[in-house]
This record gives C-alpha cells, structure tokens and sequence, in this order.
C-alpha cells in the first residue's frame, strides 16, 4: 500500500510539475489532447445539467415572448453563435472551444428533450461558462430576458435567413426597453 501510494504522490508532483513548467500549451490555436476534451465536455455537460435540471420553466409561448428573445440575441449572440445568413465572424473564427451555431442544430421535437435543452440554455445564458468566451449575462439581465433568449435560441433550428430577418424587424417594431447601446 505504502508502494501504490508513494507512486501517486510522485505521479502527481511530476505531473505538476511538467503542467507547471509550461509543457501544457494553452494556446487557443493548439487543441487539447483527445482525452482532455473529453473530460472537459463530460464535466461541463454534468454541470449543467446538475444545475439546470430543477429549474422552473415560465410560461415562453407568447410571440412577445419571442420577439424579445430575438431582440436580445442579435444585440448580443451574433457575434459568436452567428444568425442565419450571417458569415463567421473574426471572433467567432477564433474562439476555442468553438460556439455552437443555433440556426444549423437539429429541431428538438420531444417535450422532456425540448425542457431539457431550455433550462440548460437558460442556465448556460445566466451563469456563463468558464475558459469558453460565454459570458453570464445574468449579471446584466433580469430571468424574464433570459428565458426569452432560451426560448429563441431553442427556436433557431433552421431557421432561414428570411425567418430570422422577419423576426428581428418585428421585434424593432415592438418595445421591449433593451438598451442596445449597453452590449
């Protein structure tokens, strides 16, 4: 036992000591190792769904519900997670892990799956994620405006350019008091 355990504790130190001396590049232009993504997406998917699982999903029914979502997406989405009819941006080209691109995911058609993926957005929205570029705009915006981005961003499955261009004309033409000029 004595054996097992001072082998760990040797292990440790040099593996601490080879990620302290710089050996592990942190360059967002050199991936990381097959393993090391794997674990990383296995601990970001469990967290989130540990976190979001219990959340209380509102009412996101309403087309205002909608419009307000579309609203605060193009204000502050685009740029990373793109829009239908939208080129990569310089940004977006260069974030590592890459963002998801809504408009081009898969239609979820099951309920519980559909419950599953807005809370999930919701929380992600709220909360941001670690060493990913995705900010947590909860700090800046109330339940009700992240629910709708949810709500939007779960919509977004091919979505057309002509779709998404009708969206946000419509939601310009209704108030919802975002100030575009704070994003």
């Amino acid at each position: 036992m004595k054996t097992i355990l001072s082998l760990t504790l040797a292990s440790l130190i040099l593996t601490f000591i080879a990620l302290g001396s710089g050996a592990y590049n942190m360059a967002a232009t050199d991936k990381h190792w097959g393993i090391t993504e794997k674990i990383i997406e296995w601990v970001r998917e469990s967290s989130i769904e540990a976190r979001a699982k219990h959340l209380e999903v509102p009412p996101l029914d309403d087309a205002e519900v909608l419009l307000k979502g579309a609203e605060h997406y193009n204000a502050m989405c685009t740029t990373c997670h793109l829009a239908p009819g939208l080129k990569p941006t310089e940004l977006s080209i260069g974030l590592y892990p890459q963002a998801p691109v809504f408009h081009q995911r898969e239609s979820v058609d099951d309920p519980v799956k559909k419950l599953e993926h807005i809370r999930a957005y919701f929380w992600v929205i709220k909360n941001g994620l670690k060493m990913t570029a995705m900010p947590a705009w909860g700090l800046s915006h109330d339940d009700d405006s992240i629910w709708a981005m949810a709500a939007f961003v779960l919509k977004m499955s091919h979505m057309t350019p002509e779709q998404y261009e009708n969206l946000i004309s419509s939601a310009k033409d209704h108030s919802h008091d975002h100030e575009h000029s704070s994003h």
